[in-house]
């Protein structure tokens, strides 16, 4: 709608309509193909000739849909503008009644799902409002989007959390050792106890629970994000052993094998640095640097 030389590029994740999540009108589609026929409807709708690609990339909803040139001339925008807005009202008055009937619009075939009475009123004196343009209660996406993910909560605050649970499973109970059986060493190395994160968190304080029930996902998603200290697996809380870890694939290229051997170390080992037995690696073997001369 914003000119008509526009293009547009979409790669449809989440099932979501105008006004909110989208609703399944055919059972003998899978949601996921019935939601890109959606979103290629609208790109029909809007006049354009629409065109599917599969991205090569790790996700199973890869599947994109480009608009690069219009199906009609620029002497009917206004016209097909008139059309748009009319599909947006008639999406919101679907999700309202619930009801599953054709319009004949110029790109029938894919324009399923859209109410006769959705016609547009616009004003006499032929101004047009935001209601006008959208649909009344339409909310934009705010410009500075809150990150929520515990990424931006203070470094202190998540190093202290990280410090308290990870003693708290290793005083959970009786020291769980496990054996080094690298060379043969019989060195053992305190893995702890895991606990449920019910658990942990009763052991918190209100403050510190207070303030990760603000971020999506509270204290789990904070444990996962520091994935080199804890695994966090059905719901219970692990101190991770990397001597556990998988190595590297040997399928590897051999110049990505050479460079993930070259990697720089860039952050310091929590376990050199804060585990009473130390780190469960050697030096050359951890991807973490023990101590600061080994940072890169």
């Amino acid at each position: 709608r914003s000119s008509y030389s526009c293009c547009y590029f979409v790669l449809p994740c989440c099932f979501f309509d105008f006004h909110g999540k989208y609703s399944r009108r055919q059972s003998k589609k899978t949601q996921y193909r019935e939601y890109l026929d959606f979103v290629a409807q609208v790109g029909f709708v809007c006049g354009f000739y629409v065109e599917e690609d599969c991205l090569r990339i790790p996700s199973t909803k890869r599947v994109s849909l480009i608009g690069k040139s219009r199906t009609y001339p620029p002497a009917e925008h206004a016209l097909i503008d008139q059309q748009i807005t009319q599909f947006i009202n008639s999406r919101r008055t679907c999700a309202v009644a619930t009801c599953d009937r054709r319009v004949g619009f110029k790109h029938k075939d894919h324009c399923d799902g859209l109410c006769e009475e959705a016609v547009l009123e616009l004003p006499k004196d032929g101004t047009e409002t935001a209601d006008t343009i959208w649909m009344p209660g339409f909310q934009p996406r705010e410009k500075v989007e809150q990150i929520r993910n515990c990424a931006s909560l203070p470094r202190d605050f998540v190093d202290e959390v990280v410090l308290n649970v990870a003693h708290l499973l290793l005083n959970a109970a009786p020291q769980k050792s496990c054996s080094d059986m690298q060379g043969g060493n019989t060195n053992t190395w305190n893995q702890g106890e895991s606990l449920s994160l019910r658990e942990v968190a009763e052991h918190l304080n209100k403050e510190t629970l207070k303030k990760l029930k603000s971020e999506y996902g509270g204290l789990q998603t904070l444990l996962k994000n520091n994935h080199q200290v804890f695994e966090v697996l059905n719901g219970r809380v692990h101190i991770r052993d990397w001597r556990k870890e998988k190595a590297p694939s040997k399928t590897k290229p051999e110049v990505k094998r050479r460079l993930s051997a070259e990697a720089f170390k860039t952050r310091l080992c929590w376990f050199f640095i804060h585990h009473p037995d130390g780190c469960s690696l050697p030096s050359e073997a951890c991807p973490y640097a023990h101590g600061t001369e080994e940072l890169r």
